[in-house]
């Protein structure tokens, strides 16, 4: 038991899919596991245990932003014996060629977040997924006929910002653009950070909610329960792990 967690320890599988929403938890333990079990309900994120095509797997929420997957991430790794975390979640498309409920596999994730001043690193670390969930993610994209695109994304400490005080002439959507950034979110680099410094691993798989290209959006509805094809290709991805 943690501050943020009344699980037992043995009471999580291998793989934890990491959604932000516990709704969306919720859908995904009722709807794809066989036997779920609540584990976990501290601060009502939800966290359940059941199978899987015959595989222990876990969901649970981690709320929105950095510091908050950065505390469950933490204590799952450290006090649970959880190996990967799979984050399930919702990005914005700034790439024209990126679509609604398209797939964005994060290989890398940008980030303006100060997230990894605490390990004290000399210089710029890089936050990335581990190469053992990426290549599975992408066998699993193309199993279930998923349109997904691998590359970085930016986990951003903001949500909305103070875009009045972007100096004047500077398009910071632009610059991402022109760099390769596929979508804007919010937990990726976090996570990948404390996967790097526990000798985890973890990923991010994210369902295109909006396009800030072309300003179309979906609903919070569609956002709990519609992202359908993200669940699989984790939920697979936990299965491929178990049987590594």
């Amino acid at each position: 038991m943690t501050p943020h967690n009344q699980a037992s320890k043995g009471d999580f599988g291998k793989t934890v899919l990491m959604p932000g929403d516990p709704l969306r938890s919720k859908f995904i333990a009722e709807n794809f596991l066989q036997n779920p079990v609540l584990v976990n309900n501290v601060r009502g994120v939800q966290g359940y245990t059941g199978t899987y095509k015959g595989v222990k797997v876990s969901v649970m929420a981690s709320g929105m932003g950095m510091p908050a997957i950065g505390i469950y991430s933490h204590e799952l790794f450290n006090f649970y014996d959880v190996e990967n975390i799979i984050r399930v979640g919702s990005a914005g498309s700034i790439q024209e060629n990126i679509h609604l409920y398209d797939l964005v596999i994060a290989q890398g994730a940008c980030t303006d977040s100060n997230y990894a001043a605490q390990f004290h690193f000399p210089g710029t670390f890089c936050p990335i997924a581990s190469w053992e969930l990426v290549r599975e993610a992408v066998k699993a994209a193309e199993a279930n006929g998923a349109v997904y695109h691998v590359g970085n994304v930016n986990s951003s400490d903001f949500f909305y910002g103070d875009h009045a005080k972007v100096p004047e002439g500077i398009d910071t959507l632009y610059n991402q653009q022109k760099m390769g950034v596929m979508a804007l979110e919010m937990e990726a680099a976090a996570l990948y950070m404390n996967a790097a410094r526990y000798g985890k691993r973890g990923l991010c798989i994210c369902t295109i909610s909006d396009s800030i290209v072309t300003g179309e959006e979906t609903t919070p509805e569609e956002r709990q329960s519609a992202f359908t094809m993200m669940m699989k290709v984790a939920l697979d991805v936990a299965v491929a792990m178990e049987q590594s």
